[in-house]
């Protein structure tokens, strides 16, 4: 039997997307699919000197201000000044949120009293990102008490994964306690799939794909007809690949060895895997990919920590193709995956052995697609958009009837 659902209220849909120091934002028409107005970002949240910039999707204009927010609930006033406009012709209808860590959610959730319960029960899986996303939703939520909220986890994309690819090789009692692998940047990993839907083929959607979000935090999925297989990631986003402040995956003994040796403590050692590690770890220079490609030819260190994470990122490719039983298609995102052609380039050479061949012209000039014609395996450059997905996700709750 078919249940019939409403359509989605007229109006706008706000999506919400914090980071640890950022947040962005964007403001959609409500429809289907829902159009876009206006993005944005703030920067430096906590920080002195901090920037808001958005940009009218229909004018193309773009404004900035400098702003001081000493957290993110402080960034909700400059926020809702830069759609003022918009809401008095198109009042807000919902709220969307990205929530890195979802738990045992496989799909969005409208934000009630349980699913609030169960995200203060998950906080101390991710203290970067959790507390702040959560203070968010109570924020969103004294504002506009009677609007609808929709939480939007980063983990549901993979909770479908093969047991054997969410088992973490612990004293099995620590499962009961919801250790397992769970996988981050599902939002952007989901899009990229609906995109694939609509430039692939029906062949290329349903078959052996690595997904590669090469950003400030980057991980990769393998996907095979359509379900996740595994990820990098594991049951923090800290795990995997390095990347611009996270070391990625470390010998588990460097923990105790740092407390024995310089008295390291627990909250100590976590803040040097998230955020004195990887890129800027290694080169001692910058996070930023593009700082140290302009220094790579006169800083050893910096040539260091680029090799290191295409390195990291071509034994990746190797162990998910492994999981997959072979590779179809290999697609780039995210500000490295997507801007980043000499990146690529030396991600993917040597691995000719998998079918993986670049067009070096198409590769430089950013083309959709950066194999060769005959390659056995499809090369794509694709752009991610976490806010499109939440804005999707939260039409689509809007349309359901309440439960």
């Amino acid at each position: 039997m078919t249940v019939s659902t409403a359509a989605a209220p007229a109006g706008s849909i706000l999506a919400i997307n914090g980071g640890s120091s950022t947040l962005k934002f964007a403001l959609f028409r409500a429809g289907a699919p829902p159009a876009r107005e206006l993005s944005g970002s703030i920067d430096r949240i906590g920080m002195p000197n901090g920037t808001i910039n958005w940009v009218r999707e229909h004018t193309g204009t773009a404004e900035r201000r400098t702003i001081t927010a000493s957290d993110h609930v402080a960034c909700l006033e400059p926020l809702l000044a830069c759609i003022k406009e918009h809401l008095a012709q198109h009042p807000l209808v919902a709220i969307g949120h990205r929530v890195v860590h979802g738990g045992r959610y496989r799909e969005p959730q409208r934000v009630a009293p349980v699913v609030m319960e169960e995200l203060e029960r998950l906080r101390v899986y991710d203290p970067e990102h959790l507390p702040a996303e959560i203070e968010l939703i109570h924020a969103f939520a004294q504002r506009y008490p009677h609007l609808q909220q929709v939480a939007c986890f980063d983990t549901a994309f993979h909770r479908d994964m093969p047991r054997v690819a969410r088992l973490l090789p612990i004293p099995r009692r620590y499962e009961q306690l919801g250790l397992q692998r769970y996988g981050f940047h599902g939002l952007s990993y989901a899009f990229l799939m609906r995109e694939l839907e609509q430039v692939g083929t029906s062949h290329e959607v349903k078959g052996r794909i690595i997904l590669a979000h090469l950003g400030n935090g980057a991980s990769m999925a393998a996907v095979k007809n359509g379900q996740a297989v595994d990820t990098t990631m594991s049951f923090t986003p800290t795990s995997g690949l390095p990347m611009s402040r996270r070391s990625g995956d470390l010998d588990p003994g460097l923990v105790a060895y740092l407390a024995r040796t310089e008295g390291m403590s627990a909250d100590q050692f976590h803040t040097m895997v998230n955020t004195e590690s990887g890129l800027l770890g290694v080169s001692e220079i910058s996070s930023d990919m593009r700082d140290l490609l302009k220094e790579e030819q006169h800083d050893p260190r910096a040539a260091e920590a680029v090799a290191l994470f295409c390195y990291q990122a071509k034994k990746w490719i190797g162990a998910l193709t492994a999981a997959l039983g072979g590779l179809e298609t290999l697609i780039f995102t995210a500000g490295i995956g997507e801007h980043s052609p000499v990146i690529r380039a030396r991600i993917c050479d040597r691995l000719e052995f998998l079918g993986v061949a670049l067009d070096h012209a198409r590769n430089e000039a950013g083309a959709p697609v950066i194999s060769q014609d005959n390659g056995k395996v499809t090369v794509r450059v694709m752009h991610t958009d976490e806010e499109s997905e939440i804005a999707r996700a939260v039409s689509e709750q809007l349309g359901k009837p309440k439960q």
